[in-house]
């Protein structure tokens, strides 16, 4: 019962998404242990707006 060669590509597709979701979930909770960072840059921007107010 080896399953035809192409349920066995999508059988080993769904592994590799599993272990690449579990390894994201994994970096996003050490990442920051070994120096990512992942906060948004903040920094006040202004820009000036002209307003057509005829």
């Amino acid at each position: 019962m080896s399953g035809t060669p192409m349920g066995r590509l999508i059988k080993y597709f769904l592994y590799l998404v599993v272990l690449a979701t579990i390894g994201l979930v994994i970096y996003a909770y050490v990442g920051p242990w070994f120096g990512a960072d992942f906060d948004a840059p903040t920094a006040e921007v202004r820009k000036p707006v002209v307003l057509n107010a005829d």
